[in-house]
């Protein structure tokens, strides 16, 4: 057995790295086509104040900053839905919003702490059994779900007037959706880091589109995309003691910069 496979730590992080790889490209295809990209990093930054409240009160930051998604992203969706604001400014505003919450909650707190940093960049020291079962719970809750609304989904997603003419529930699809993004942000937080997680939720989708493939087979590249930016990012950030998070993103970015290079326009 190779010496990184020998240490506890490290078999939890690839365990949790190859749930991770499945559940956010599929929850981030959907984001994607509906232009809807800043949502996983709203969410993430609406998380930071969960895991800030957690920290200071000594309390669970995972359980926090999952609550604290979960409800933003049902906010943004009614808003959204008032068709008052641009979708984007909605997200700017939550955004900026929770940053700010978040920089003065840290601030009570006597500033930067290491557990708060490893919320930020990631940790995978720091990945326990809880957070491999919580994970394990999302990922065959993801998939059940796509298994079982996969056309809705995908009607909601591009065209949601006609979803709605269609006799579909766009409104509480689109609202299930960004739950499940605001779960899935806050539960991944332990690999990539808050302030990475959107990155790995749309690069590996984005790289896919590059290729022009069937919407359905546009989530499987990108689950591949995923699954080689993740582990190839882990083995990396040990054995060249790395920050985990970070390695991961820049190798889903070397990806995307390659499929730019084989699918640019002659």
């Amino acid at each position: 057995m190779p010496e990184i496979f020998e240490l506890e730590f490290m078999r939890r992080a690839f365990v949790a790295g190859l749930l991770i790889s499945i559940i956010v490209p599929i929850i981030g295809t959907f984001l994607v086509v509906r232009r809807y990209s800043l949502m996983a990093d709203t969410l993430a930054h609406v998380s930071l104040v969960g895991v800030a409240v957690g920290v200071l009160t000594k309390t669970q930051p995972v359980i926090a900053a999952v609550i604290a998604s979960t409800v933003a992203a049902v906010l943004i969706e009614r808003l959204r839905g008032l068709k008052k604001l641009f979708a984007e400014s909605i997200l700017a505003i939550f955004l900026s919003g929770s940053l700010a919450v978040a920089v003065v909650i840290i601030s009570m707190a006597k500033g930067f702490n290491v557990d708060l940093l490893s919320y930020l960049f990631g940790s995978i020291s720091t990945i326990g059994g809880v957070d491999l079962f919580l994970l394990a719970v999302l990922f065959l809750l993801v998939l059940a779900s796509v298994a079982l609304f996969y056309k809705e989904f995908f009607l909601v997603s591009f065209d949601e007037e006609f979803a709605e003419a269609s006799g579909v529930k766009a409104r509480a699809l689109n609202l299930f959706i960004v739950i499940l993004a605001a779960v899935t942000v806050s539960l991944a937080m332990r690999i990539v880091g808050i302030l990475l997680i959107g990155a790995l939720m749309v690069i590996p989708v984005v790289t896919a589109r590059q290729f022009e493939l069937s919407f359905r087979n546009t989530i499987l590249v990108s689950i591949a995309f995923s699954l080689v930016s993740v582990i190839s990012g882990l083995f990396l950030s040990y054995y060249f003691d790395l920050a985990s998070g970070g390695t991961i993103v820049l190798v889903s970015l070397a990806i995307f910069l390659a499929s730019l290079a084989v699918n640019r326009p002659e």
